[in-house]
């Protein structure tokens, strides 16, 4: 039986015993770039092939045209088998190219499910009773920056799917308690499941060798459908006027046993299949990409589904010559108990259609050994050689899930606001509804996903920590991504970054300058100082900044707010949509972050400095702006500031009026702070006498600055608590019964198990009468420690 989870994230495979087997980085040291996939090679067509397709297409805003925005509801798993989506596809450890036009996935069927499994299945985020949730069993195994190798598994049960069980049993579960996993259904119980890999390999002569083994793992001969599918993604049933669209449908046609697929774009491709397996012959099949809404002449997009599983056999195109926009091979495998069987197929440039050779034979196995070989022999170089042996599986797959997780994210918010010439009519409201202050926002890039079921949209300061672990092993897709989020088709002219689709306005910490300036480094001690990238990323960061500035200093005393700031349960309120409209709420993370961030550009503008005096002036401004915000944390001699002297910790506050309270809530939003620290020596920039000369002068003539500076000889500590302080927070932070867990910080103290923080505030309610009127009523707002499962419906 797998081992718990049902999670897409990469995890070590539960049992080893069972496996088998502008930018200019020019740097080719172990880390930071994959070698050219056997660096003599002509280009190939699929350098920009990968694993972008998304695990979850259903349930996003993106594809959400209703009237009311659910979106969970507008689009449910089940629509997704016959109807076609607007902004990208999804499919089982499927690849596609950069801009997901031609996709390839897998479809299985066990002979018992209702339907085939071509896409992960989970709950909606109305379904769970901790929000949205994947209910199955994958992994995503290893791949290298080039996609030249990749492997993954996914567990598939032998036994009918408890898809009702799922649903009915999670919907009855509250708040506190658990989960229902696919596991605790007993589905894989005496090991009756399939352990299915899914293998890919880009080979010397420019094709992509997929093969898929499937193992028995129970005691019994078991029979599955194994169903390699690939299909063009809909450009042309949206009308005119949309990037992207083709002005022809394009088409995959069945020719001598082979698919053709012709894109008038992209040109010809070739889907070939091995023809036999245990003596079944494989049935090849066509149907469209289309909505299958009972009015048009299909076939349509859940034609397999109903060829396969139901028996219909007009469902589908079979007779060669038919053409469609997608296409299946359907492979009826008996597996004797514990064995395993194979299916082989190839994807190749141009019309090579009856074409075969000996292609599945000898030479087939051999692509699959070699960029499996250049794979290992990459990460040999790339981990440390004081890893053990576990440890470099651990790491290895951890980079797996990092690379896999790319996605092809399409989004272009005027035209969804506005509608397609053919969609269902929409609301005036959405002209004024969920994200209409971001008409400028298109989007149509591979993406770097927090994780592509569960959060198949990027995160933009979840992106900004992927990209501290990608840097050692594909530096240029690095800098590209920290450079697209700052581009005119993501950044907001005012300079806020997109936050995520559900909300763009949403704000998220300010780290991706942390982010560029920790890639520009790794780059720099390997010899390769891309100057013209931390130029770039510092010059489009400024309008952040001034953004944040702008925005998020409700006062201009250097006091931010910020909303939710990635904080899941940490405040008794939402901080993004204060109970309070006519103050200001002053966060102790918002003000954190914003020193952080300050500190970050200051060190950016130093670095440039080096090579371009002209940034003193910006160098000199980010200094004295970190310590202006230091002061104001700490108080100054007209505010507060967040550090509460009984309890000797930052606490986010509000002000009403002439009215200022602490909000006693000690979580990580206090612990912040910290971050913003950094030692500078000023003997380093000896080369910079104008630099020095104005820091001095500076701390000349501001002594109220200069005090917040610690500084020994020529080395400066810049921190926002002094000694005292900082020794009172790592009390609480490292006291058992405050923050410290025996599996690391809380981010909600523990003193607030026993000691609830709660705080009313007069709100405003509708009386409920026929005429529209507001009331005013005491509302009581609290939050309690939650170890584990959260208390929410949310998260």
């Amino acid at each position: 039986m797998p081992k718990r989870r049902s999670s897409s994230r990469s995890s070590i495979e539960p049992s080893p015993k069972r496996t088998q087997g502008e930018t200019s980085d020019k740097s080719t040291r172990k880390s930071g770039r994959f070698p050219s996939v056997g660096d003599n090679r002509e280009p190939s067509t699929f350098v920009s092939w990968g694993p972008f397709l998304a695990d979850r297409q259903w349930g996003t805003v993106r594809e959400d045209y209703s009237k009311d925005g659910d979106y969970w509801a507008s689009f449910t798993y089940d629509d997704a088998r016959g109807r076609a989506y607007r902004w990208g596809e999804d499919g089982i450890m499927g690849i596609c190219d950069d801009k997901s036009r031609l996709c390839l996935s897998l479809g299985l069927w066990n002979g018992k499910d209702p339907h085939i499994k071509e896409r992960f299945f989970g709950l909606g985020g109305k379904q769970g009773n901790h929000g949205e949730d994947v209910k199955e069993c994958y992994y995503y195994l290893d791949s290298n920056p080039q996609h030249s190798y990749m492997k993954a598994l996914y567990k598939y049960p032998q036994e009918l799917f408890p898809y009702e069980n799922l649903v009915e049993e999670n919907a009855s579960r509250g708040l506190n308690d658990p989960e229902y996993e696919l596991i605790d259904t007993g589905v894989f119980e005496n090991d009756k499941y399939w352990d299915v890999f899914m293998e890919y390999a880009k080979t010397t002569d420019g094709s992509i060798q997929c093969r898929v083994t499937v193992h028995n793992r129970g005691n019994k001969e078991a029979e599955v459908h194994v169903i390699p599918q690939i299909w063009f993604r809909n450009t042309w049933s949206w009308g005119e006027g949309h990037p992207g669209r083709t002005t022809e449908v394009p088409s995959i046609q069945l020719k001598d046993g082979d698919f053709l697929c012709d894109h008038e774009d992209m040109g010809s491709f070739t889907l070939m299949s091995e023809k036999s397996y245990s003596g079944n012959e494989g049935d090849f099949m066509l149907t469209n990409n289309i909505t299958n809404s009972g009015e048009n002449e299909g076939p349509f997009k859940d034609g397999f589904h109903k060829y396969i599983v139901d028996g219909d056999k007009s469902a589908a195109l079979t007779k060669d010559g038919a053409t469609g926009t997608k296409a299946a091979v359907c492979h009826k495998l008996l597996v004797p108990p514990g064995g395993e069987s194979t299916v082989r197929f190839i994807i190749s440039a141009g019309d090579t259609t009856g074409n075969h050779g000996n292609v599945f034979g000898r030479q087939f196995e051999k692509g699959f050994e070699t960029e499996s070989q250049k794979t290992d022999a990459f990460y040999q170089k790339v981990l440390p050689p004081t890893l053990s042996s576990e440890q470099r599986k651990v790491s290895r797959q951890a980079y797996a899930g990092l690379l896999w997780t790319k996605m092809f994210y399409h989004f272009d918010v005027r035209k969804w606001i506005n509608g397609d010439d053919v969609a269902v009519e929409l609301p005036e409201s959405r002209k004024t509804g969920t994200n209409h202050e971001w008409k400028h926002l298109y989007n149509c890039d591979v993406i770097s996903m927090p994780d592509k079921w569960e959060f198949p949209w990027y995160a933009v300061w979840d992106l900004a920590f992927h990209m501290i672990p990608f840097s050692d092993i594909d530096r240029e897709f690095t800098k590209k991504q920290l450079l697209l989020f700052l581009n005119e088709g993501y950044m907001h002219p005012n300079g806020q970054l997109p936050a995520y689709e559900n909300n763009f306005s949403d704000v998220n910490p300010p780290v991706h300058a942390w982010a560029c300036l920790n890639v520009y480094r790794d780059g720099q001690k390997e010899g390769s100082t891309d100057v013209v990238f931390l130029k770039r990323c510092f010059n489009k960061l400024l309008l952040n900044f001034a953004w944040w500035v702008n925005k998020k200093d409700p006062t201009g005393k250097h006091l931010f707010s910020g909303g939710f700031l990635g904080m899941d349960n940490v405040a008794a309120f939402d901080r993004s949509d204060p109970p309070f409209h006519e103050g200001n709420l002053f966060q102790a993370d918002g003000t954190g972050w914003m020193a952080f961030f300050a500190l970050t550009l200051f060190e950016m503008s130093v670095e440039l400095s080096h090579h371009d005096v002209a940034y003193i002036d910006q160098a000199v401004k980010f200094y004295e702006h970190y310590l202006c915000i230091v002061k104001a944390i700490n108080g100054t001699e007209d505010h507060q500031g967040l550090w509460c002297p009984d309890h000797k910790f930052y606490y986010d506050c509000f002000q009403i009026e002439d009215e200022f309270k602490r909000l006693h809530t000690r979580s990580l939003s206090g612990i912040v702070p910290l971050f913003a620290t950094l030692t500078f020596d000023m003997s380093k920039v000896g080369d910079l006498p104008e630099l020095t000369k104005r820091l001095d002068a500076l701390l000349e003539r501001r002594v109220d600055l200069k005090e917040k500076v610690s500084q020994r000889d020529s080395v400066q500590f810049l921190s926002i608590p002094r000694k005292d302080k900082l020794e009172s927070i790592l009390s609480y932070l490292l006291d058992e019964d405050e923050f410290l867990s025996p599996y690391g910080i809380r981010s909600l103290s523990k003193v607030h198990k026993e000691n609830p923080y709660s705080i009313i505030f007069n709100v405003q309610v509708h009386s409920g009468g026929p005429i529209f009127h507001m009331d005013m009523e005491e509302k009581e707002y609290s939050v309690s420690y939650a170890p584990g499962e959260s208390n929410t419906d949310m998260f």
